[in-house]
């Protein structure tokens, strides 16, 4: 009986031992796939003009991104979007807000309907980067880089907007910070975007 009872509990041992090496080895990969991940994110946001902004905004989305640059170039314009709808919507209660001058309300309303075309062409750009393939991809590519270009164009807009010195200082500063940061997101996706496409393209 004494025999049995030794027996099993070297089984249990045996079972743990094997169960807490198992879960090491798990997680000393889990550790190694982050590292790789997190060191493909900061090398590829060397390629854009603010790399800081990149890796900062990026870096929480290592698991997902790994080491894809397909993946990388689609979280990089998820974020841009979703940035430019907070700010948007951020402007639009900022328009309505009491004692602004008249060119102010109407450089709100202005930046505003850029930013929804920044949107618009944003979601294209996304929808159409989660189909491409085939032959068709050079011509998908050029697509996604024009919307993006015309999405920064629309944001670029909406910050000369509020260059005069007649904005009030508050204002004019909130809403510079907002915009300039979804120009810098955007213009990083659209480097991501870029960098991609020239790993991706066809050969002649």
């Amino acid at each position: 009986m004494e025999g049995s009872s030794s027996c099993y509990s070297l089984a249990t041992l045996l079972i743990l031992l094997m169960l807490t090496t198992y879960m090491n080895s798990c997680s000393s990969t889990r550790s190694i796939s982050e590292k790789t991940s997190t060191e493909f994110i900061r090398t590829s946001c060397g390629a854009t003009s603010y790399p800081r902004l990149c890796i900062s905004t990026l870096s929480s989305y290592a698991s997902t991104i790994q080491t894809s640059p397909k993946q990388l170039a689609i979280t990089a314009l998820s974020v841009s979007l979703a940035n430019v709808r907070s700010t948007s919507h951020l402007m639009s209660k900022l328009s309505k807000s009491h004692g602004l001058k008249p060119k102010e309300v109407g450089a709100m309303r202005d930046c505003v309907e850029e930013m929804s075309g920044s949107v618009d062409q944003l979601r294209k750009s996304l929808a159409e980067l989660g189909h491409l393939g085939g032959s068709k991809f050079e011509h998908q590519m050029n697509d996604i880089q024009t919307w993006v270009s015309a999405a920064l164009t629309d944001e670029d807009t909406c910050v000369d907007g509020f260059a005069g010195k007649a904005m009030n200082g508050n204002i004019k500063t909130t809403v510079r910070g907002h915009v300039v940061n979804v120009v810098h997101l955007t213009s990083n996706a659209l480097a991501l975007i870029n960098s991609f496409a020239s790993i991706q393209a066809p050969s002649p």
